[in-house]
Order: structure tokens, then sequence, then C-alpha cells
């Protein structure tokens, strides 16, 4: 999902670095690749005088001007379409079809989610087909090029300095591998978090002792649970509009179509 329709639930570790250190914005920002290279070697700087470690800063210190997210960045325009547009540009019905299965083959895994958090997998499915196509691909950028640039970029440079933050902190605690493809806005994994919210929210759904949003099927659904847990999720209530848990979905994507989508591919899925 694009990132201006998810809710900037950044986690609150990020906060507190971001308002211990006074100069992390010093780093001026920029409209095209010519000043990266020089706000890259300040920010570095900043994030090591923060406390970011040397695996992290590695990383960062790898990262390229990323074209083509800031061309996805200023192209967004599925998000105006109306809902029925939108269903058939999406592949509502595929997605159903496809849901279906995915719950007979993850049965047990999506039952022990719904126990632990509450969440039935009609929602959980939905999302994970609309994002990915059920893992099918989960994106072709380079993520911490993605983020660095969308925080080097003037657009929204506080909303991604803080996503930046947390992928640095996701990368030294071994959770996300700096070389790590995902989407154009550095979205990671199966449901496509952004980094603040992996770190947040990001939950080991397999019980392996690590949480791996990209190559674990249990870890990603069980975050997106956990999301939507803490976005008021209310056991056994409804998610259509209107209903108690619609809310839910609004806090996973503030655009009205996607909310819509998520609500009638998922009851579709749960009947």
């Amino acid at each position: 999902m694009k990132p201006e329709y998810r809710a900037p639930q950044l986690a609150a570790a990020i906060f507190a670095v971001l308002s211990m250190a006074g100069s992390v914005l010093a780093a001026p920002c920029g409209s095209d690749a010519g000043g990266f290279e020089s706000w890259k070697a300040r920010f570095i700087q900043e994030a090591a005088a923060n406390g970011v470690g040397p695996r992290a800063l590695d990383a960062l210190s790898r990262t390229t001007y990323a074209r083509k997210t800031i061309a996805a960045d200023r192209g967004q325009k599925s998000f105006k379409l109306t809902l029925d547009s939108f269903m058939k540009k999406r592949g509502a019905n595929a997605i159903i079809s496809r849901g279906k299965s995915m719950k007979k083959r993850h049965a047990a895994l999506l039952a022990t989610i719904e126990a632990r958090y509450g969440v039935p997998p009609g929602p959980l499915l939905a999302i994970w087909g609309m994002e990915t196509g059920f893992g099918g691909f989960l994106g072709n950028q380079h993520i911490l090029s993605a983020v660095a640039t969308l925080a080097y970029d003037c657009r929204r440079t506080e909303f991604f300095t803080g996503h930046l933050y947390a992928a640095l902190e996701l990368v030294d605690r071994g959770m996300l591998d700096p070389s790590a493809m995902g989407a154009a806005h550095g979205e990671i994994g199966q449901t496509q978090f952004l980094p603040g919210n992996a770190l947040r929210y990001g939950a080991d759904g397999d019980g392996d002792g690590r949480i791996d949003m990209i190559g674990s099927v249990a870890d990603a659904l069980a975050s997106t649970a956990n999301f939507l847990r803490a976005h008021g999720w209310i056991p056994g209530a409804g998610y259509q509009p209107g209903e108690p848990n619609f809310a839910a979905l609004q806090g996973w994507n503030a655009a009205s179509v996607y909310q819509q989508a998520i609500a009638i591919i998922g009851r579709e899925i749960d009947r």
C-alpha cells in the first residue's frame, strides 16, 4: 500500500530518537539526486550520534538515490478510482477465490492467530492478497535506498526520517537484511509494512524466536493481526462499514476505496 494512505504510526523508540536529536532534520532536504550524497553523509553522522549501530550505518552508506521511488511517489492515481473500478483494477474476484484456498491451506496458522489476536482469516487474507498477491510480488526496490531517498526528499522529510531510523533499527536488530528488496516506498514483506510499523507491530508468528516479515508467512500474518488489534479490533465484532472493526481497517489504510475493498473481500473469504 502507498505510504500516504497508511496511518503514520511510528515506533515509540523512533519518536524518542527524534526528540533527543535536535539536529536530525538539519541535513537539508532536496528535490532531485543532486544533494543526496551530501545529505547522506550528514545523516550518517547524525545517526551515529544518536546510537545507530555500525551494521546499519554501513548499510546506509551503501544506499543510492532511488529514482523509481520518486517516480512512484509522484504518480499515485489508483486511489482516486471509484470502488467498483478499484476492485476490478486490483482483481478482487481472483483474490477472493485464491483467498478461500489459502484459508484452507493455512487453517491451523489462521486459527492460532485468531485465538491470539481475535482477527478472523478474511481481512488478513484480503490484505495479504491485495498487498502482494499472497506473496507473489514483494517489490523490486532496495528498501533502505527507497526509505533514505524519501527521507531526503522535501515532500515528506519528517515522516520518512522516522521510518528511516526504524529501518536502521531493524537492520541493527537483524530483522531486516541490508540488501532486502521491497516496494517502491520501502514497504517490507508479505503484507507491506513500512519500517516504523514493522518495528512496532512485528510479531513472531511461527515461534522461531525471530521476526521475518519477508520470508515467513506466519510472521507477516501475525504482525498484521497485531496491527489491527492495536488499532482497536474487537474479537467477534463485524468489520464492514458502520461496524466496530471497520475503524481498525481504516487504521491500516486511509483510502476509503482500500478500506471498503478489504472489508468486502474479507467478508467473501470468511463466508
